[in-house]
């Protein structure tokens, strides 16, 4: 689970002054309060850190509230998979709640802001209201129904609640100032009428708050201190302020303080994009391993200590910029790599023969599971007189500095022995058929010689014993286009069929393994099991050498 990091922040410091002037009496009460209309992806990771780790840092507490103020999206397999996301991370939040838990209070906030002339039903369409709001250089124009009584607009906001009027027909708005600088505080809308059935009031309410107006009033209600936030919410701060200062009702008021949001090359973090890619069938699922979000990288084989080291050191910002996908690569390697065995699987693979070994010969090579952690032992590989290597270790013609097989050349098979190419056997339309070798019997792994050094090590497995396995390596979801315009990559997903050693008919769904010099990979949880062997790419390996 979750170990408490004491390092700091401009919210931090911010906390810090707060508790030494007494404020909140000293207390650290924070929300992660998700909209349950889509899976959570990177982006809410970095929140969820941020606001669970400060509540533990401060000896506070962290709520999970839902924002479920639009029936129309909302749906009960988002909450489940929020929850899993989140104690996933490695977190647990002191109390659930919902906005919806508060409806009555937001009614009476909103009666109370009326009864004092600070909001009024509107007539206005949707488009007429956006019409009249104005421009970021021109003010806004006053709704022809700005100036109805108090006891008129009651009584509208009433019969909105009773169901008299139609999705649209009325909207209640907040009564503040057409001409301010800050569109936001245009009279903004904060009720609109929806005959939705609700997951959780069912057809009590017809009239929903807008989340501007809720997430104040919830925040108060639930006693929060600080409401941190997303940077895009900067601009609605005023109004949060002035909802709670206008209400009146919390004599100590929360504070919302703004952070820059996670935004990662070479993939989208918006829950609308996300939901489009799922609902055209372009991916598999929320889940594909392509996509950003939490369900999808769990899947692809990233761990919770990765993606909670990689919000740490990113840190937190006052200005949105992009993170580079290499920069969380770093943290996933690093964290695997002294927990991982190592696998020997070959794609593309080339049959090799060695000519002098025993026909009816099977040696069983002792090699490491993981060479930076002792503790996780060793493992016997199955060697004979037939194998597999890897496509890319092998060249007809090499180019300078490869050291890897080629006619001629003697490298040594990992954990094995000396093996010299000597043929190349092809088949009818040129391509390769088999390597002939001879190998040395003096050189085998963990014998005393002298005088023999080869500069290249391959890997290998047995042709009798291997196992076909299906390969799933990934790229980035999104590439930009000619125009700079980011797009579906056809080619984030190329499958492949490869041989691993015997030992991976055995693995399980969700186990991870570093295939030797290929990179880290994960048994798929949905696709992998008895008859059919699949594995995702969590990371690559760091290759010394690349053929261009």
């Amino acid at each position: 689970m979750f170990e408490e990091k004491k390092s700091s922040n401009f919210i931090h410091n911010i906390i810090d002054k707060d508790i030494e002037s007494g404020k909140y009496g000293g207390d650290v009460y924070t929300r992660f309060p998700p909209e349950p209309n889509g899976y959570l992806h990177i982006g809410h990771a970095k929140s969820i850190c941020l606001n669970f780790s400060t509540a533990a840092k401060y000896g506070g507490k962290c709520n999970l509230r839902y924002d479920d103020t639009n029936p129309v999206k909302e749906d009960i397999e988002y909450v489940k998979s929020i929850e899993e996301d989140v104690k996933w991370l490695g977190f647990n939040w002191d109390e659930r709640r919902w906005a919806s838990d508060y409806f009555e209070e937001m009614y009476e906030s909103a009666m109370i802001l009326i009864e004092k002339g600070l909001a009024y039903v509107d007539d206005l369409s949707q488009e007429e209201i956006r019409e009249h709001r104005g421009t970021l250089k021109e003010g806004g124009k006053e709704s022809p129904y700005r100036n109805r009584s108090i006891e008129e607009n009651k009584k509208l906001f009433e019969d909105m609640r009773a169901g008299v009027y139609k999705d649209g027909e009325k909207v209640l708005r907040a009564k503040i100032d057409m001409s301010s600088p800050n569109i936001n505080m245009r009279d903004p809308v904060i009720y609109r009428i929806s005959h939705a059935t609700h997951h959780n009031t069912k057809d009590e309410w017809c009239i929903y708050p807008m989340y501007t107006f809720a997430h104040p009033i919830e925040d108060a209600i639930e006693g929060i201190t600080h409401s941190i936030c997303t940077l895009e919410f900067e601009d609605q701060r005023p109004f949060y302020e002035w909802t709670l200062r206008e209400v009146g009702k919390w004599p100590a008021p929360p504070q919302q303080i703004e952070f820059a949001r996670l935004n990662l090359t070479g993939t989208i973090m918006s829950k609308r994009h996300l939901k489009k890619l799922v609902d055209e069938a372009v991916v598999e699922g929320w889940d594909d391993p392509r996509m950003p979000t939490i369900a999808g990288i769990r899947r692809r084989g990233y761990t919770p200590e990765s993606i909670r080291a990689f919000c740490e050191e990113i840190g937190v910002a006052k200005a949105n910029s992009k993170v580079e996908m290499a920069n969380l690569e770093f943290f996933i390697r690093n964290d695997l790599q002294d927990k991982v065995p190592s696998r020997n699987v070959v794609e593309n693979p080339i049959k090799v023969i060695i000519t002098n070994y025993p026909d009816d010969m099977t040696e069983d090579m002792e090699m490491e599971n993981n060479r930076n952690n002792e503790s996780l032992g060793n493992r016997t590989v199955p060697f004979s007189k037939e194998l597999w290597i890897d496509g890319d270790d092998f060249m007809e013609v090499p180019v300078k500095k490869y050291f890897r097989l080629f006619p001629g050349n003697e490298v040594r098979f990992k954990g094995a022995y000396f093996i010299t190419c000597n043929e190349v056997v092809k088949n009818e339309d040129g391509t390769i058929k088999e390597l002939l070798c001879t190998y040395d019997p003096e050189t085998r792994s963990g014998l005393n010689f002298e005088g023999r050094k080869v500069k290249g090590t391959i890997h290998w497995v047995d042709a009798k014993t291997a196992i076909p396995i299906k390969i799933r390596n990934y790229s980035n979801l999104m590439i930009d286009d000619e125009n700079g315009n980011q797009v579906f990559n056809e080619h984030s997903l190329e499958e492949t069929i490869g041989y691993g050693e015997p030992s991976l008919k055995d693995a399980k769904p969700g186990e991870r393994f570093q295939f030797f010099r290929h990179g880290y990979y994960i048994a798929d949880s949905k696709l992998c099991n008895e008859e059919e062997k699949v594995f995702n790419k969590i990371v690559d390996l760091k290759s010394s050498f690349k053929v261009k």
